[in-house]
């Protein structure tokens, strides 16, 4: 996080719609590849990558301890994804469905 405050709320705010504007131009995984790789450091891309990962032991209804064991992730972050899972934005629950159905539609399950 930032320590000193250089925006206003607003400011802040319309920058983070930007950026979710920007990802939303992406097209294939090959361009949202090359774009995170840009925008966020190995360590970032690794900390977002294993959170989503456990999204799917998570709800395969894997304990934590067993998640712990496949990914390394933590169990404090595996229980922080769990409970933006089951009480967060929805966001989580939203894309893992879309893939999901994605993934169904063309004959493969996740």
């Amino acid at each position: 996080m930032k320590t000193q405050k250089r925006q206003s709320p607003r400011q802040e705010a319309k920058a983070e719609r930007n950026l979710y504007q920007a990802i939303l131009t992406l097209k294939s995984v090959d361009e949202c590849r090359a774009f995170f790789r840009d925008l966020c450091t190995p360590a970032e891309l690794q900390a977002m990558s294993d959170r989503w990962a456990v999204v799917e032991y998570l709800e395969r209804s894997l304990p934590y301890r067993e998640i712990h064991k496949l990914t390394g992730v933590s169990v404090t972050t595996i229980t922080r994804v769990a409970r933006y899972l089951g009480s967060g934005n929805g966001g989580y629950d939203l894309a893992s469905r879309r893939l999901a159905g994605n993934k169904n539609a063309n004959g493969a399950g996740r």
